[in-house]
């Protein structure tokens, strides 16, 4: 198998962080954002490491469950998601996320939930374009959600702009990227990832005044009930150093360390 030795690896050095997340009542969500066949940047995925992340899930029996029905247990809308499983999500929309990470979401058949601001759909030279946003989410394995309309910097923006007009822009991003993305591929977007990660109290407010259920941030830790829905954790996997096993067992250890403490 392509990769053997980077899975054999991960075998190794991987004890018990995915079941015990499952154990625990939460479930790691995992976000991408470009593949490629070298690390280009600090926020590429080398495509061969993706795959061998998802070899060795399914070596281990980890279930890849869509990102929804992770939603509807945290909201007490279904029950608790046994044995080990994890969420695949991407964000911004990166041209190699269809060339690259569509094929092996293809191969192995599993779901995955991209994060869109569509004012780079079709638009921007590093962007998919909506067709082939438009084939993925027609292949029944892709969701498609916000990442806002343009992708600000809501901590920048607050301190650049009067009050009025920062609470403009969040109602713009907020409410533009769900109309556009409903208009051009008519799915249901009530899901948000906040971009950078960065989010507050007056953020979470507003996205769910205007209709969203579930937002995310990436605060490196397993997703649970325990957490606010408005800002519910992810891990980055960015770089060619990402070990799975162990970045998901040592973010689950810390994570129950936390809960431990008074």
């Amino acid at each position: 198998m392509k990769n053997i030795g980077y899975a054999l690896v991960l075998l190794l050095i991987q004890p018990l962080g995915l079941a015990r997340g499952a154990e625990s009542g939460s479930v790691p969500i995992l976000v991408y954002h470009r593949l490629g066949p070298i690390v280009a940047d600090a926020m590429t995925v080398k495509t061969s490491v993706f795959a061998s992340h998802l070899e060795y899930l399914q070596a281990n029996g980890c279930a890849i469950v869509p990102l929804r029905r992770l939603t509807a247990y945290i909201a007490g809308q279904a029950p608790l998601l046994l044995g080990c499983s994890v969420v695949i999500t991407a964000d911004d929309g990166h041209k190699s996320i269809y060339s690259d990470m569509f094929p092996l979401i293809r191969r192995y058949h599993i779901p995955v939930t991209l994060f869109i601001y569509p004012s780079a759909i079709s638009n921007a030279k590093y962007a998919m374009t909506w067709q082939q946003l438009r084939e993925m989410q027609d292949s029944g394995l892709v969701d498609i959600q916000s990442h806002t309309y343009w992708h600000p910097n809501f901590k920048k923006e607050k301190k650049r702009l009067a009050k009025d007009a920062y609470e403009k822009l969040i109602k713009i991003q907020l409410i533009k990227s769900k109309e556009v993305l409903q208009q051009r591929l008519g799915g249901h977007v009530d899901m948000l990832a906040w971009p950078f990660g960065l989010y507050d109290t007056e953020l979470m407010d507003q996205a769910r005044q205007l209709g969203y259920s579930a937002a995310f941030t990436l605060d490196a830790r397993p997703a649970g009930r325990s957490d606010n829905s408005m800002a519910l954790p992810r891990y980055l996997m960015a770089g060619q150093g990402n070990s799975l096993g162990k970045l998901l067992a040592t973010s689950s250890r810390s994570h129950r360390e936390m809960k431990g403490k008074p």
